[in-house]
């Protein structure tokens, strides 16, 4: 049974009806339900569904389409009562705060004219055009929006250059201004290091990071990442941001994260820090650590760009160091963690929310493993055929397009990545899952709790088949964000997670345990 019904000019937030999606699709007797505004990627996800009406092709952006496919028309009644329940759950939310939104740029300038920045989050081709309306009324702008063209992009970051004022993105989701955690990013302390960076979980991990450790961030800004791996773009924002902080009396010393840029980039960011006068630390995810050119330093992972940043902040020297567990410690882990393993368990599994982390396993794990299975590998041998479907070692970044059509990021809805783990619980050849928890602002509420059930499964499957599951994990977040730190933390290892400080140590703690597992 199936039915379609379309709104007319009934304007909903994408993520919200994302996550209405969800718990539609949870009640028994649902096939396939989607709530989402009438954009052409979602007309065409519900033609698919085989629910393309004239009604639903002939809809717009603004209006709301609840297309519900279910196996009587008992369960459609329900499921279009619980959507409708949810739509009037969120338009009463909020009293009298929510009394009135604003419904263009100009009327919220108006509401709050001392605000300086605009945060734009609408489909890729209109949010072009709410930046350059923004950057024209002399405002930063930090663009979550993706799909947005490599020319539009070009086109604002030159305005914003000519006024000097921040274009954040487009696809940038995490920003630390002024200490206000902004979209996804966590709670640390202020402090002297300021962080420039072309990736979203990559800021997150390096800030909290150097909260671990004891120090803090003054600013920290996000490029969006084509800001340095397209000539066009030519690193418009990373420079300006660097410029921003040199002249910040609050920034001490200049943190750099981005994936490797384009080599006739790598050199105007290198001039840009020096012309700073200020230490700096940059790090080139996928890349190694070199040595210094004057005050900056090259570091080699995230962990170590925080360490380095804080340790030149605070004055002291810099010692590198693998784990922040003893040697013995590691061993133990690692004896314990094969012992059990049977010899049809040959494989890690990397099932991951944050692509910056994904990409910084995977390039640890390379070598060690004899390559890594992706669905954007480089090399072609190594492209899984079905993206859906791991082959050998396989890490996948599970907020990466191909798996959110019409869903939440998982860091905000972790099924995509609860299914997941169900699927690979039935592969008696996975030895290991490596998984990573990002928690802070925009992150579902209990990640690590959300995954717990899927963990037990799939340890009592490996066991069932005679074997044993090695699940490692790190949490990127701190003890202020609303989730907690420790608390993630506790709810895995209670699960029988080993969870290690970074994702760098648990990565290198899975290249121990895979070299033990091949030597026995």
């Amino acid at each position: 049974m199936k039915r379609v019904i379309v709104r007319k000019d009934s304007y909903y937030d994408s993520v919200f009806l994302m996550l209405i999606s969800t718990d539609v699709n949870k009640i028994d007797g649902v096939n396939d339900a989607v709530v989402a505004m009438g954009t052409e990627m979602n007309v065409d996800l519900i033609s698919d569904m085989g629910l393309g009406t004239d009604e639903v092709k002939s809809s717009t952006p603004n209006d709301l389409i609840i297309a519900i496919d279910s196996e009587s028309d008992e369960v459609l009644d329900e499921a279009a009562e619980t959507v409708d329940k949810l739509l009037t759950q969120k338009k009463g939310a909020g009293g009298a705060e929510a009394a009135y939104r604003p419904g263009s740029l100009a009327s919220a300038v108006e509401i709050v004219p001392e605000a300086n920045l605009a945060i734009i989050s609408l489909p890729g081709q209109y949010a072009a055009r709410e930046a350059r309306r923004a950057l024209q009324s002399d405002l930063h702008v930090m663009m979550f929006s993706d799909n947005v063209t490599l020319e539009d992009e070009v086109s604002l970051k030159k305005l914003a250059v000519e006024k000097g004022l921040l274009m954040m993105g487009p696809d940038c989701g995490t920003a630390i201004i002024n200490g206000m955690p902004i979209c996804f990013s966590n709670v640390v302390p202020k402090g002297p290091i300021g962080m420039v960076s072309a990736s979203g979980t990559g800021l997150q991990e390096v800030a909290c990071a150097i909260a671990k450790a004891g120090s803090g961030v003054s600013q920290a800004i996000g490029t969006g990442g084509r800001d340095l791996k397209k000539a066009e773009v030519g690193g418009m924002m990373m420079k300006l941001s660097i410029e921003a902080l040199g002249a910040d009396p609050e920034t001490k010393v200049i943190s750099v994260v981005s994936k490797p840029p384009l080599a006739e980039l790598m050199g105007p960011v290198i001039d840009t820090l020096k012309a700073t006068g200020k230490p700096a630390v940059v790090h080139f995810v996928g890349t190694g650590a070199r040595e210094p050119d004057g005050k900056i330093q090259f570091a080699g992972s995230l962990e170590e760009a925080a360490k380095m940043a804080v340790a030149v902040a605070s004055g002291t020297t810099y010692e590198a160091r693998t784990f922040d567990l003893s040697d013995s410690e590691i061993e133990a882990i690692v004896e314990r963690e094969t012992e059990k393993m049977s010899a049809e368990q040959k494989y890690v599994r990397g099932l991951f929310t944050g692509g910056t982390l994904t990409d910084e396993s995977a390039t640890l794990l390379e070598d060690a493993l004899g390559g890594i299975h992706s669905f954007d590998a480089s090399d072609p041998k190594f492209k899984l055929s079905d993206p859906h479907k791991s082959e050998g070692h396989t890490i996948v970044d599970l907020g990466e397009d191909i798996f959110t059509v019409g869903r939440p990021h998982p860091m905000i809805d972790p099924s995509i990545r609860t299914e997941r783990m169900d699927r690979e619980a039935e592969d008696g050849e996975m030895a290991l899952m490596l998984l990573d928890c990002v928690i802070g602002y925009g992150s579902h509420a209990d990640p690590a709790g959300a995954m717990v059930d899927q963990i037990k499964n799939a340890k009592a499957a490996a066991e069932k088949r005679g074997g044993y599951l090695s699940v490692i994990a790190s949490v990127t977040g701190t003890d202020g964000d609303f989730q907690g730190l420790s608390d993630q933390q506790r709810k895995l290892e209670a699960a029988g997670v080993v969870v290690m400080t970074t994702n760098y140590q648990a990565t290198i703690l899975v290249r121990r345990i895979m070299e033990r597992r091949a030597a026995k």
